[in-house]
């Protein structure tokens, strides 16, 4: 279909080039040589080179040039979904339903080996129950005998079937195992999109939805990165599996967003994968056989998330999926959004190949959030929360049909049905994220804050509460500050902010959260209002000051200097975080011990007495703190011998 011939005249080397097939544009291979001519027909002269040179030459152009033709293999979706003969006609329209596909593969019973024995069509099942023929077994009125092709059939024969016998299902057969079906459906698509390639650009282009960019995994990832995504594709080698980087890791990295989170896909068993891979880096797996996932953590403390490609379906509403096996393209349909089902190949054959089936590049650059299908908020309504926060996070919108699959759930009341932790899992994420503000404007507007509770609103109020706590939270993290905290749980307190006591516990049954946050968002946080109020009274010592708020979690503190009215009350809490919260004394019951005092409660009671003189800056050294102290017990009729510059302090244990 392709011939290249290669040859010597005197001091020049003459390639001539014909070709039958548009996967092979002569043209543009000889191009690269110097020559010309059209698609079929070529030629080039070449001079200064020897006769190996130039066919060295022209097998790298055409490595480079010519793309294999899509096979049967490459175009099929698998596994197939199947039915046995025995399978009523209601059965078969719930499985259709429940796998969302128009036709069925029907086998024979199993001791038939899984023999193909046809195929059934959504219009005949609906038919055939119109027709009150629900219990009737589908082998009655399925297409027997259908044609098929193997693994390495090509388009044309592919095309030729389909269309010649009419069938909806193509079977792809290989010594009697069904490994895939091909349908109308999917043999248009490709029709399309290689028509428009060949407008576009010309034959020879290879599939629509694939595109190498091993560059871009050099140049963007860290170089620790970079060497790790190259050992995970070495493993997958090892163990003859097909592996890629997946969801918002790729996502990001052509958005140029930072993001060390390393998702992983094989094509086969990933938690098997994860063990082999943690076995060589040294690393730990936990694992959940249930969802075919797991999770590696390095030495280092990175961690790597594995999962197995795997079909989820929806026994209802907002339920939990069933998971079972399934292919790369199954994969990414059941995923949220078109701009995370793009993935990148990591093995070392074909690495650095981006495949994108669903059209994620196009509308990344368009900057636009889209379902992949239109019962998708049905399935899962958490998916509006992270819809809206990938809008508002990487500036996109939201497609005008999502858009409006967004307001239908919320009018159906979908939320209603989602487990109150499902909705704090979305939550918390939204929370954490750097401006909240307006997720949270976007959330009241949809409608969505009636679903956390329906005192919740966005108003002008809620919106200071907001920018008065990350202003609170931004002052807190430039000072460097050496406080551990959840900011996620800041932004609640602002969330819930205005409601009672009461409200907050109905927040916090609604989302099921802990018994620890419950104390935390309801109790506590009743316990921190009180304490506010007294911080605005005057002439507070530091010692005071710190003992108000020395018990009270720092979440909580960052939200009281936010929500604090009196300016007098935020300066001392201000001053609480930069001066006085670490301060302890240099003295402890050590020292007291040295001085010939048992231990006791008196303990207790003078070294209290120590650390409000020194919050109050009336004990500044060791020593002061060894003279107040003698003071104080001889006042408890303790005779302390107390010497100058006396025993060491064991690092102050008492604050």
């Amino acid at each position: 279909e392709a011939l290249f011939a290669l040859g010597r005249m005197g001091d020049r080397i003459f390639v001539v080039a014909r070709s039958r097939v548009p996967e092979v544009d002569v043209a543009a291979v000889l191009a690269e040589m110097g020559g010309g001519g059209h698609a079929f027909a070529a030629s080039a002269a070449m001079r200064d080179v020897t006769l190996p040179q130039a066919e060295a030459q022209l097998v790298s152009i055409l490595q480079a040039k010519v793309k294999p033709r899509q096979k049967a293999a490459d175009i099929m979706s698998t596994p197939p979904i199947t039915c046995t003969t025995d399978v009523t006609i209601k059965e078969a329209g719930r499985l259709m339903t429940q796998y969302g596909v128009n036709a069925l593969v029907v086998t024979a019973l199993d001791n038939g080996g899984g023999r193909l024995e046809g195929y059934i069509s959504r219009q005949v099942v609906e038919k055939a129950l119109h027709h009150g023929l629900s219990k009737i077994p589908v082998s009655e009125y399925m297409t027997s005998d259908p044609v098929t092709v193997g693994p390495h059939a090509d388009l044309a024969e592919i095309q030729e079937k389909i269309i010649e016998y009419k069938q909806r299902l193509l079977p792809v057969v290989e010594e009697g195992h069904i490994l895939g079906v091909i349908t109308r459906t999917d043999l248009l698509n490709l029709l399309v999109t290689d028509s428009k390639r060949k407008t576009l650009t010309g034959a020879g282009e290879g599939k629509s939805h694939e595109r190498r960019v091993p560059k871009l995994l050099r140049d963007r990832l860290p170089n620790r990165i970079y060497r790790l995504v190259r050992e995970l594709g070495q493993t997958a080698d090892e163990m003859g599996v097909p592996a890629y980087l997946v969801g918002g890791f790729v996502r990001d990295l052509f958005l140029m967003e930072k993001n060390e989170d390393v998702d992983v896909m094989v094509e086969g068993d990933g938690i098997a994968f994860a063990r082999a891979f943690a076995k060589k880096a040294g690393a730990r797996v936990h694992s959940h056989a249930r969802f075919g996932t797991a999770v590696v953590t390095l030495p280092d403390g990175a961690k790597i998330d594995v999962a197995s490609a795997r079909f989820e379906y929806y026994q209802s509403p907002g339920s939990l999926p069933v998971v079972e096996s399934g292919s790369l393209k199954l994969d990414l349909y059941r995923r949220d959004f078109t701009i995370n089902t793009m993935v990148i190949r990591i093995n070392e054959d074909g690495f650095g190949t981006l495949i994108d089936f669903f059209g994620a590049k196009r509308d990344l650059k368009a900057r636009v959030i889209r379902v992949l299908h239109n019962l998708s908020f049905v399935e899962d309504p958490t998916r509006v929360f992270r819809a809206i926060r990938f809008e508002q996070r990487f500036g996109f919108s939201i497609g005008k049909l999502t858009l409006s699959l967004i307001e239908n759930a919320v009018r159906m009341n979908f939320f209603d049905r989602l487990p109150g932790k499902r909705i704090w899992t979305e939550l918390r994420l939204i929370l954490n994220e750097e401006n909240v503000v307006p997720i949270i404007r976007r959330m009241g507007k949809l409608g969505l804050l009636k679903f956390i509770d329906p005192e919740i609103r966005f108003d002008e109020a809620k919106e200071e509460v907001f920018s008065a706590v990350k202003k609170v939270l931004d002052w807190h993290d430039l000072l460097f500050l050496d406080d551990s905290y959840n900011k996620w749980a800041v932004q609640f307190l602002a969330l819930i902010h205005g409601l009672d006591k009461a409200g907050a516990q109905r927040v916090c049954g609604r989302l099921e959260l802990s018994e620890k946050l419950r104390r935390l968002f309801v109790d506590e946080r009743d316990r921190a209002f009180r304490r506010l109020n007294r911080l605005s009274g005057p002439h507070l010592a530091n010692s005071e000051v710190f003992r108000i708020l020395h018990p009270l979690p720092v979440e909580l503190l960052l939200y009281i200097m936010a929500v604090a009215r009196a300016e007098e009350a935020r300066r001392r809490i201000s001053l609480f975080f930069t001066q006085l919260r670490g301060t302890k004394v240099q003295i402890s019951g050590r020292d007291l011990k040295a001085m010939g005092v048992p231990p006791g409660p008196v303990y207790k009671k003078v070294l209290d007495a120590v650390l409000t003189a020194r919050l109050d800056e009336r004990a500044h050294t060791r020593e002061d703190e060894l003279a107040l102290a003698a003071r104080l017990l001889a006042e408890h009729g303790f005779e302390a011998h107390h010497t100058p510059g006396g025993g060491p302090c064991d690092g102050g244990d008492h604050p």
